[in-house]
């Protein structure tokens, strides 16, 4: 009688991999651990052979409570369609069957590769010999039973190859799980490398576009820096003859009243478009932090009485009444004395500026042990509260409608603020609002005492060395008006001058002329002002010769070629008269005794 059931549906996956890790350990390692099952609701199947049915009978009746999924086949092509079509963890088979033996079936099962792997235990009656029994374990068998068995000893032995075959397929679940998170963690990782390949691009485009970018702002700096360097020298250059043309008119003595107007009024317009031309300059130079301070000991008193003489044409002018309270000759700081005088001449301008005619302008100095507060106050325009600190900043005027109607570009504060920082002081603005006047403290380190001393016996030193007397003067430039009215007021200072419109003149003139000083244009047809310079010094001569820079260019790299170039000073047009003169008085006693 053949009892073959329907095959129960394959065994569904494991538990979650977390749970199954262990116990596949455990089994591994022979421990006692709980076994994990082929899946909920799929019992192991053991596939029983045998072709007398009262054997099957017995079969399920042994392994009733087991748990097991018992498929039974009556002979060995059953057996074989059985093994086709269902996983088995253990095959129990009889030796003698009618159309195979199980010796010739469990040949069979061993050569197919899907099934080789099916432990077989045998069960027989008739062949118990031990003849029969090699036979049984050379054809693949794992172990061979006599009937009658003793039943434990079967059920325990099916028991050890069913637990096999749940470690067996939990291992197998377990290793598709862990190539399934390989495969993902695999894709994962190639997408990661996508998007890292993705966000190295994109960074490295920005990173162009930045550098590109930065490289145009650069450029554009560049060009901004050489245009203004460009029109200061162009603004300059006709500001030098008119400069030394009024001060030539000055030196032949008193002048009609309305000469002494027309005199008055070039100056003062000469001297407000230097300081304009400057101080877009310095704004230039403050952008890219290039300002330099020539520092060294100095009295503020000086200081101030230097920027009140500069903002004293526009006081005037405006009929303003100046009431300053300046401090005593030894109250001495450590700072660059044009720059500091360049700080106070803008309050005092700007204060005369926003003021109505007629006003009052009050100037203080009180100290302390390590600062000196300067305190400058005007009954003008005033600030409204808001604004208190925005007045520093970059272009920044206060009522636009009512600054306008006054002139100004907004940078004077800016500026002036700047060189307080640098000088490592500070300043505030006060005012209790629109209409009602303003006051900026402006608070400068002090020196000590004995530094104050030395200053003050070297101001007396410098003081007694200043002697006036005439030079041998070439003068180049290949702007003649600056050249001619520059010669005409040396000449009528008293030095012997020679005038020359072009570097190789100049060069030939030195030769020549063998003069004690030599000023020089920068940019001249022939020879620039550099190579004219580096020409005379190659011609040896005095060895005191000094040569003088006198251009329009004003910026830091100007003066440092320059230097290299072999100037003793870079002056930049137009240069002050009273400062010329100041120089030459000093360049006089260089000259040799004989030479006097």
């Amino acid at each position: 009688m053949t009892m073959f059931p329907a095959s129960p549906d394959l065994p569904a996956p494991l538990s979650p991999l977390a749970t199954a890790v262990p116990a596949a350990i455990a089994a591994q390692d022979g421990g006692s651990g709980p076994v994990p099952e082929a899946g909920p609701g799929v019992p192991v199947k053991i596939l029983v052979v045998d072709d007398e049915p009262s054997n099957l009978a017995v079969m399920e009746a042994v392994f009733q409570d087991s748990g097991y999924s018992l498929v039974y086949a009556s002979s060995g092509s059953e057996a074989l369609m059985a093994l086709m079509n269902h996983e088995f963890a253990v095959l129990v088979l009889d030796v003698n069957m009618p159309d195979m033996t199980g010796f010739e079936l469990a040949q069979l099962i061993k050569q197919r590769k899907k099934t080789a792997h099916v432990p077989i235990i045998f069960l027989t009656a008739y062949f118990n010999d031990d003849r029969h029994v090699v036979e049984g374990y050379g054809s693949g068998a794992v172990d061979y039973l006599h009937k009658p068995f003793n039943v434990g000893v079967l059920r325990s032995k099916v028991a050890i190859f069913a637990d096999l075959y749940r470690k067996t397929l939990a291992l197998e679940q377990l290793n598709q799980a862990l190539v399934q998170e390989v495969a993902e963690r695999g894709a994962a990782e190639e997408q990661l490398r996508l998007l890292n390949e993705t966000l190295e691009r994109r960074v490295q485009e920005r990173t162009h576009a930045l550098q590109l970018r930065d490289a145009q702002l650069r450029e554009a700096d560049r060009r901004k820096d050489e245009f203004l360097a460009t029109l200061a020298h162009e603004l300059r250059n006709p500001l030098a003859p008119v400069s030394y043309a009024l001060r030539l008119l000055r030196l032949k003595g008193e002048q009609a009243p309305h000469v002494e107007r027309a005199a008055d009024l070039i100056d003062r317009q000469v001297k407000s478009m230097s300081r304009l031309i400057d101080d877009l300059m310095d704004v230039s130079r403050i952008n890219q932090g290039k300002i330099q301070l020539h520092s060294s000991r100095v009295a503020l008193a000086g200081i101030l009485q230097d920027a009140i003489d500069a903002a004293r044409p526009m006081i005037d002018e405006q009929k303003h009444t100046l009431e300053m309270q300046l401090p005593p000759a030894s109250l001495t700081l450590d700072g660059d004395p044009t720059r500091l005088a360049q700080v106070f001449m803008n309050l005092l301008l700007n204060a005369a500026k926003y003021m109505d005619a007629g006003g009052r302008i009050e100037l203080s100095v009180d100290t302390s042990a390590e600062e000196a507060r300067v305190t400058l106050t005007d009954q003008g325009i005033g600030i409204a509260p808001g604004r208190l600190e925005k007045v520093f900043e970059m272009f920044s005027q206060e009522e636009a409608a009512l600054s306008r109607s006054r002139g100004g570009l907004g940078i004077g504060l800016a500026l002036t603020r700047r060189l307080i920082e640098l000088h490592g002081g500070a300043i505030a603005a006060f005012s209790e609002g629109v209409g009602r006047g303003s006051s900026f403290v402006v608070r400068l380190p002090l020196v000590g005492p004995a530094e104050r001393a030395a200053v003050a016996l070297n101001a007396g030193a410098a003081q007694g060395a200043r002697a006036a007397a005439p030079l041998r003067i070439l003068v180049a430039d290949d702007n003649q008006d600056a050249a001619d009215a520059l010669a005409e007021l040396l000449g009528a200072l008293g030095h012997t001058v020679h005038c020359v419109y072009d570097g190789e003149a100049a060069v030939e003139a030195a030769r020549h002329f063998d003069p004690e000083l030599v000023l020089l244009d920068i940019g001249m047809p022939r020879l620039n002002g550099y190579e004219a310079c580096r020409a005379i010094r190659a011609l040896g001569g005095r060895s005191l010769l000094q040569l003088w820079a006198i251009t329009g260019w004003g910026q830091a790299q100007d003066m440092r070629w320059a230097r290299e170039a072999g100037f003793d000073h870079h002056l930049v047009k137009p240069v002050s008269p009273d400062t010329l003169i100041g120089m030459l008085a000093d360049a006089a006693p260089a000259r040799p005794a004989a030479a006097g």
